[in-house]
């Protein structure tokens, strides 16, 4: 068994030619044609194991390969590997792979599932002791008699030497043509096809180890939000749809706030400029989101007119952004940063990075719930901004605990764990009520619409003291609710 460490990236097949012919690399290109063919059970065991199984046939060679997802990385894919070479389309499932430890009988009713088929253009480089492999894949995933879908990405594998090397390559690939950080394995597009396609990706469960480190568990936490973000990027590109574009507007504030919370381990040069990247582009996702929420709550009329016209530009200026080299780059950097940043390295923080996670989780956790009772104590004399900034709070303390949740696993742990983010759910929808009857005079400002008759119905105060009312009584439970991690 070994560990891969690979960086993937998604281009379009013009971009893809282009690469080609922009001769990047001084060695000659040799090709390969693969095909894969994926087994699971009916049910997915492996899949929901975290597993998958491959036979590969490429020329007269014929390898199986079992891969563990890696956690579900984003962009850079480090994960355990069994290979083995096998004659035919049968799966071998003796004691060099855990497949067998893992099904026990129903490892007799693996069957193939997808197959995969590539053209790849392989390119072996040497630099400066680093040693890599630029693989450049041309092809389709496809459930036999049924659905296709097309493959064109780049991979970049680490066989020696330091894995910025990685990271360097592909900036200078994204300098010449439009890279995007990809965080789909080819096994995760075939399993997609066999469902329906996603409508938009919400923010995955995390699994942390309680015997973790805090730089480790960051480390997850991180990675999840990136690949939620960048799942919904993909989708948000190729349509408009206001939940996609609020999914990805969320995972962007989970990997805020994830930097937030672990902000005593993170100082480096990068992290400043890295959270000034991230707020910049939540803002051009904010922009569409604002009037999306303007939309649903207006009856139809000229106003809802103007305000579609005002969301398609929004959303057309959002996809120039998305598109644009200085989003793909943050992308790249940040799966760096995360994975290797300077931050690993600091003196400053060293400690913190090396708590226990249980122990890093529940002191953060104390400290968020206290500034969110702070804060609202006083909450139907406050002024809007210090509601937003409670509501900031609130999100924060919601999204901590989702993050840390996976480590209190006892029945009451569980238990409690309900109740608190019921009652910080609450809170926080009727914080969003007010937050949205705050800031709709200054979206409907901007666009010239505080004149028309019907926009009176936006501005209106009516049911305003209702929701203050409900705030005051959700901070109330969630002040009484019980800490889950003590």
């Amino acid at each position: 068994m070994g560990d891969e460490i690979e960086l993937k990236l998604e281009l379009s097949p013009d971009a893809a030619d282009k690469l080609e012919r922009a001769g990047l690399f001084s060695a000659e290109p040799r090709t390969v044609r693969q095909r894969s063919l994926y087994f699971d059970t009916p049910d997915h065991d492996l899949s929901k194991a975290g597993l998958s199984l491959r036979i590969r046939t490429d020329g007269e060679k014929t390898v199986q390969t079992v891969k563990a997802d890696g956690g579900k990385a984003a962009g850079l894919f480090v994960r355990p590997e069994w290979e083995q070479s096998v004659k035919g389309d049968v799966p071998v499932l003796d004691s060099s792979t855990p497949i067998r430890t893992l099904l026990g009988d129903k490892a007799d009713k693996l069957t193939p599932i997808f197959e995969i088929i590539i053209e790849r253009r392989v390119w072996d480089l040497e630099d400066d002791g680093t040693t890599m492999e630029i693989a450049l894949d041309r092809g389709h995933v496809a459930v036999p008699g049924e659905r296709q879908s097309p493959i064109c990405e780049v991979e970049l594998e680490q066989k020696a030497g330091s894995a910025a090397a990685l990271f360097a390559t592909a900036r200078k690939m994204n300098l010449h043509v439009p890279v995007h950080l990809n965080v789909l394995s080819k096994s995760e597009r075939g399993y997609r096809l066999l469902g329906p396609a996603p409508r938009h990706i919400k923010a995955e469960a995390m699994s942390l180890d309680a015997d973790m480190d805090a730089a480790t568990a960051f480390q997850h936490l991180a990675r999840s939000c990136l690949r939620q973000f960048r799942l919904n990027e993909t989708l948000l590109l190729e349509r408009h749809d206001a939940e996609v574009v609020h999914q990805a507007r969320v995972a962007l504030r989970r990997l805020r706030s994830a930097l937030s919370i672990h902000k005593a381990m993170l100082a480096d040069d990068q992290s400043d400029h890295l959270r000034g990247e991230l707020r910049w582009l939540a803002a051009k996702l904010g922009e569409v989101r604002n009037l999306d929420v303007l939309i649903d709550r207006v009856p139809r009329n000229s106003v809802e007119g103007k305000l579609e016209g005002a969301r398609a530009e929004a959303y057309a200026s959002l996809v120039t952004t998305l598109m644009a080299q200085r989003s793909r780059d943050l992308m790249i950097d940040l799966a760096e940063w995360i994975s290797a940043g300077g931050w690993l390295k600091q003196a400053d923080g060293e400690d913190v990075r090396h708590l226990p996670i249980s122990q890093f989780a529940a002191e953060a956790l104390d400290r968020l719930r206290k500034k969110v009772k702070k804060l609202g104590a006083h909450l139907a004399e406050a002024s809007d901004e210090e509601r937003h900034e409670l509501r900031k709070a609130a999100k924060k303390l919601r999204y901590a605990s989702e993050f840390y949740a996976s480590l209190y696993k006892g029945k009451r742990e569980k238990r409690r764990y309900r109740q608190f983010v019921d009652a910080l759910k609450q809170l926080q929808d009727h914080l969003g009520e007010l937050n949205d009857l705050a800031t709709a005079p200054e979206v409907l400002g901007e666009l010239g619409l505080h004149d028309v008759p019907a926009a009176a119905l936006l501005l209106a105060g009516e049911g305003r003291d209702r929701v203050l009312d409900a705030a005051a009584d959700g901070y109330d439970a969630l002040v009484d609710a019980k800490r889950f991690w003590r």
